[in-house]
């Protein structure tokens, strides 16, 4: 059984969203029709402009952008932290009807990683351990979906799972000031600064200031701050 490693991909995201927000933005505020506007904005590089509105706040403008993303290598302790983001959709490889009977991918934390070979393997026979338990369900059970449902029950939270998910501009700038912080777990963590490394690398103009909490302003974690701010914040600044 493998140690599964995170793997992020973009698969899609709204064409054009960068001048998708800057129309929105201007048809708040202007009188000229649609058919104008978007004369108007697509005649011009609209970065400042959607940068402006960024800085003013005005975030529900940029709720007409979504990006859907790929990710694999990913634990079931993962996705629990995850789907707390209810702004979002989700779609997840089903232990029910996805039998694991060969064998499972599992993720490695670092730390036990860090205290050497006879950690590692321990923590591998107990995995082993674990996918026997989950075929002797699967025997006595049936197999199939009926036996799949009740033998899942055994597999540890550092079993892989592989999802799809999307989520709208705003709500990825909510999910990165939580998730990219120091004090975000580590694996969620790791699928955040991922994430934004795509969103900021596909839409500049949105993303380039985003990151943790601290990014702009004070740590929000007050007396539980990591204290390595002026670190972070130039971390993200070379995403």
């Amino acid at each position: 059984m493998p140690e599964a490693q995170l793997h992020v991909e973009l698969l899609t995201m709204t064409p054009e969203g960068e001048y998708l927000v800057a129309l929105a933005a201007k048809l708040c505020y202007a009188r000229s029709d649609v058919a104008s506007l978007r004369e108007k904005v697509s005649a011009n590089d609209q970065s400042a402009f959607v940068e402006k509105i960024l800085d003013s706040g005005h975030l529900s403008v940029i709720e007409h952008v979504s990006m859907t993303f790929a990710v694999e290598g990913v634990s079931r302790a993962l996705l629990a932290q995850l789907t707390r983001h209810r702004i979002a959709s989700f779609s997840v490889q089903s232990q029910r009807y996805v039998s694991l009977d060969t064998s499972f991918n599992y993720i490695l934390p670092p730390r036990i990683k860090e205290l050497g070979d006879e950690a590692v393997d321990k923590y591998h026979a107990q995995m082993v351990q674990m996918h026997a338990w989950y075929l002797e369900w699967q025997k006595a059970l049936g197999t199939g979906e009926s036996g799949n449902e009740d033998a899942r029950f055994v597999l540890p939270n550092a079993c892989e799972t592989r999802l799809v998910m999307t989520m709208n501009a705003r709500e990825l700038k909510h999910f990165f000031r939580l998730r990219c912080c120091e004090r975000a777990q580590w694996e969620i963590r790791a699928l955040a600064t991922e994430m934004l490394r795509i969103a900021k690398a596909q839409l500049p103009s949105l993303f380039r200031n985003d990151g943790p909490g601290c990014m702009s302003g004070p740590c929000p974690e007050g007396r539980m701050t990591c204290g390595s701010i002026k670190e972070i914040r130039e971390k993200f600044k070379q995403l």
